[in-house]
């Protein structure tokens, strides 16, 4: 069973491995998560593992790094980070049901 709140802590885990690489070129890296490291920060693994696996998975970490791409070019490095951030909370909200 998954709550509102495991989803919203592996969302802002999730989060986190959204990096700006470089200033000047604005840069998406995504660290990739780990359930080790899910397990450490003390988050749900069945419903870390769930989503990770999920066959939409990929395709959201792909647009994490295109996010640049999409940006208007005189959006600066930060606003492109928080935009990529973005992308997450997106996906996750519109793909990945919650139990009541």
């Amino acid at each position: 069973m998954t709550t509102a709140d495991q989803l919203l802590a592996i969302v802002e885990h999730l989060e986190d491995r959204v990096k700006l690489v470089t200033d000047g070129d604005r840069v998406i890296a995504f660290e990739p998560p780990t359930t080790e490291r899910a397990i450490d920060a003390g988050l749900d693994e069945p419903t870390f593992n769930r989503l990770i696996t999920a066959p939409w998975f990929q395709e959201m970490v792909d647009d994490i790094i295109e996010t640049p791409e999409f940006a208007e070019p005189d959006a600066s490095p930060t606003v492109v980070l928080g935009y990529a951030r973005d992308v997450i909370r997106e996906y996750i909200g519109k793909r990945f049901e919650v139990d009541s």
